[in-house]
């Protein structure tokens, strides 16, 4: 098992590398130049600025029973395709039971945005949020998914 964070933008950086070195897990931290991401006890890839460029590393580089972080559903959708466990920032993990219906979201929040219109952003982070993230993957590190 190993730990890919899609890191650019990623609010839980710190909280994943701690907890991967606990659990003496590898953990891999994918970004692009204008996002460079360093951090002990991990490996920083830094991929070409582009249009998703860190997402088709990580993808490249996870496998089966890896774990995924990112809040990206197309990067989270094809990480489920190699059976990778995929979580977002928030401790929600993704699943092939919910990956649909959140690709459909993001197209419909995609068109209205197309045709002029707004679509509300996301709240500001509480720590709450960060003790979810770190509960979740505790515990599917603990290989209680």
């Amino acid at each position: 098992m190993k730990i890919f964070i899609d890191a650019d933008g990623c609010p839980v950086v710190d909280i994943a590398v701690r907890i991967a070195g606990k659990a003496g897990i590898s953990c891999t931290i994918i970004c692009d130049t204008s996002h460079s991401i360093l951090r002990d006890g991990a490996e920083t890839i830094i991929v070409d600025k582009g249009a998703d460029s860190a997402d088709y590393r990580l993808v490249n580089l996870v496998s089966a029973g890896d774990i995924a972080i990112t809040q990206d559903y197309g990067l989270a959708a094809m990480c489920l395709s190699k059976n990778a466990i995929v979580i977002n920032q928030d401790g929600k993990q993704y699943t092939p039971e919910n990956i649909s219906g959140l690709l459909e979201f993001r197209a419909v929040s995609a068109k209205i945005r197309r045709s002029g219109g707004r679509t509300k952003g996301l709240p500001k982070r509480t720590q709450q949020q960060n003790k979810d993230f770190e509960q979740s993957l505790i515990r599917i590190i603990g290989g209680q998914q």
